[in-house]
This record gives structure tokens, sequence and C-alpha cells, in this order.
């Protein structure tokens, strides 16, 4: 097993086009990542190709580049992080700095680090919610899993060409099954040396180095609806997106369907005008401006897991008009709110984690809604319909009934119990 070389011993970097040998490496060592789980915890934290960008990095480090200023992007459950807390030498502020774009990514990964007796290590390094400037600026190394979005490596590829320092070696690793050669277009975009890695454990890691500077940043992106009256708004709505939001800039044909079915109800008998709203899963951030615009005295929370979600709900309100009465929260599910303290939640559940159709990540968040309504509050929802939510909404939330229902969507009211 490689040890990993001090900076002391930095020597001249390789060449474009080559990248150091990759052999297994005291990053890698299963003391560390075997005990790891992701969260909730129902799965092993650390998969092939963690391991691979650990030993990429590793080799990296012994062919003399610099053991300081590494960042990490996106690290699922922290097997990347402690990984390097373990196996770098001094680890400190200096050392390592991770931006994690889901609030679940950051409890998985300290609760892994009190797993493993690295809390105080984990308390001494610079962390934060998503990938920003201040998190890249002057790094020499950055680590990241390959995201399944395009649009979400073209943002992360950006913002390190544009931040690191000039001679960065960024390590993209993923699953074969999940990559594809368009990812070395987008990161060739940003880097004039992209070097695909070879194989291991079905996984693999493209290195990028040279970054081009002074390009045109590709968020956030925008795009404006203009044909909204069936939401029963009378202006156009501009949706704001960073790549790693589900969905960009569109507007969600469930979501749509969920609005339009609100704006039917002249009585206000679903959503009473006035009091605080609380837009769960807030995306792009179309249904806290909806919700904003539709009523000028409401008071709007927008909840999200992903940074990426929170920051482009704000630019999505202030884009509309209606910063001053949407705010927004970076939360896992509910996980901050008190029980019985909301009133009316709204709520377009994600059916996937990542590309296969899980319902379980919707319980999980009716199971919050359930506890955080007060008696007699409402949970205004929609769902595919093939995915039968009804009985759980009912166990979880309270009595339910259908509001209206198409062919692919249905949407419902659950009230909770006095």
């Amino acid at each position: 097993m490689t040890p990993v070389t001090p900076e002391d011993q930095h020597g001249p970097p390789l060449p474009a086009g080559r990248t150091p040998e990759v052999v297994a490496s005291a990053l890698s060592q299963d003391q560390i990542l075997a005990p790891l789980r992701q969260h909730p915890p129902e799965a092993p934290g650390a998969d092939a190709a963690d391991r691979l960008l650990l030993d990429t990095a590793a080799a990296w480090f012994s062919a003399g580049h610099p053991t300081r200023d590494i960042a990490v992007i996106d690290d699922r459950w922290g097997a990347l992080t402690l990984g390097l807390l373990a196996g770098v030498p001094q680890p400190s502020a200096q050392l390592l700095r991770v931006g994690q774009d889901t609030r679940g990514a950051e409890i998985a990964l300290v609760a892994n680090a009190a797993r493993l007796g690295l809390s105080a290590e984990l308390g001494a390094i610079t962390r934060g919610p998503g990938v920003t400037a201040e998190l890249l600026a002057g790094a020499h190394t950055v680590l990241m899993p390959l995201p399944r979005s395009l649009e979400t490596l073209a943002d992360w590829a950006w913002t390190v060409a544009e931040h690191a320092a000039e001679d960065v070696v960024l390590l993209a690793g993923g699953r074969d099954k999940h990559m594809t050669r368009s990812m070395n277009d987008v990161l060739s975009a940003q880097f004039t040396d992209v070097v695909p890695g070879r194989g291991r454990g079905k996984a693999r890691v493209i290195t990028a180095r040279g970054p081009r500077r002074g390009r045109e940043a590709p968020f956030p992106r925008r795009h404006t609806h203009r044909d909204v009256t069936d939401l029963g708004l009378d202006q156009d709505l501009t949706l704001c997106a960073e790549g790693a939001v589900y969905g960009g800039t569109s507007l969600d044909p469930g979501t749509r369907f969920l609005l339009s079915t609100l704006a039917g109800d002249a009585g206000g008998e679903l959503l009473p005008h006035g009091g605080e709203v609380l837009d769960l899963g807030c995306g792009n951030g179309t249904i806290a401006a909806w919700a904003a615009l539709r009523d000028p005295r409401a008071q709007v929370v927008a909840v999200d897991q992903s940074a990426s979600a929170v920051t482009s709900t704000r630019r999505t309100a202030e884009t509309a008009g209606v910063a001053d009465r949407v705010r927004t929260v970076h939360d896992d599910a509910l996980s901050s709110w008190e029980d019985g303290s909301v009133s009316t939640i709204l709520l377009n559940p994600p059916f996937h984690r990542g590309n296969a159709v899980d319902p379980s990540v919707a319980h999980r968040l009716f199971s919050d809604v359930g506890r955080v309504l007060r008696p007699g509050g409402k949970l205004l929802c929609v769902w595919n319909s093939h995915l039968r939510h009804r009985l759980m909404l009912q166990r979880e939330v309270g009595p339910t009934r259908q509001l209206a229902r198409n062919p692919k969507f249905t949407v419902t009211e659950s009230t909770k119990p006095d």
C-alpha cells in the first residue's frame, strides 16, 4: 500500500496528457471506508469510485503534487473527506475544504466522522453547503464524484477552472455505467488537458488540468414562462436554476397541475389568503414564487435538501419581486422544524433516488409533514398517479381526499387530525 508523500517533496508537474500510475494507497484503507454508511443509514457509504478517486489523489501526491489546499466537492457520504483526513499528514483548515450540495450528505459526513473517531479532525477543516468560489479559491487538488447531470458538471467545472490554482488537478470519478463521452466534452470546455484514466472495479477517474480562465459562467440559467394564465397569474413567471437543480428551469408538469388546481379554488378554501405557506422541496422556486405572487400577504418558507435548489429559489423569488416574502432554508426534509408548528404545506415529492424509482423518498417526507403540521393543518400534494401514495398519506398525515386527477398526476388534500 503506497503512503502519501508529504508536500515538502513537491516536484515538477507531469507533462500534459500524462497521469501517474494509480495503486492501492493509505487513503482508501478498509478500516476507514468499510464502516461508513449513507444517510438515511441503509447502505454502505463508500463505493468503487470513491476508492479510485482517493487512490488517484494519492498517486498525484506521491508524484509531487501539493498536499495542501485540497477541495472536495459533493462528498456524498464522507468517504473522500474522511479518507483524506485519515491518510494525509497534519489535517487542518489549510489542508482541506469540503462543500456538499445536499443536507443529507452533510449529516452523513458528521455521523461517519463520529463513527470513526474523527470528529475533532473534521471540526478543524472548512466546510459549507454548495460549490462556491470561496470553497475552490486557490485549490491545488479538487476531488468530486461525477454528477449525473451534464449541467451540474458544467457549473462545477467552470467554478473550479475560474477559481482554483493555476496548477489545479481536478479528479472526477464515477461508475462506468453512469459515465458518458459527453462528460469529457464538458470538462474540455473548461480545461486544456482532459485524460480518462484506466477503469478499476467498474469505476473510472477523469483527470482535468490547465484551467481556461475568463469564460462566461453557465449559471444561473433563466427561462421566462409566458403562458401561465392557468396558474392564476397576470404576469410572466421567470424561473432560475443552477445545474444541480432537478428539472432545471422547466415548469414541472406535476407542479403545474397542482398550482392550476389551487388557482381554480375561487373561494380560497384550499389555500386561504394570508399566513405562512411552506414549500417543501422547493427546487427552482416555482411553488414559492407562485404562492407569494398569488397572495401579497403570504409569507412563504421554501425548503430543500439541495443548496443549489435553495440558491435557485432565492434567485427566482428575486426575479419575481417577492424575495422579501420568501425565506429559504437548507434542511434535511423538515428535521429542524418543531412538531405541530406549520399550518399549510405544498409538496411535489421526488419519486426517484438517482436513476431508480424509489417511493421511500416521498414516504419520508410524508412522515415529516405529519409530524410538523398543526392539528387541522393541510398538506396539498401532487404525485405520479401510478405510485398510489394515498394510503401512505392517510397513514402518515391524515384523512386524504382527491382534488384533481389527469392521466399522469393526482392532486390530494391531507388534513392533520385535531
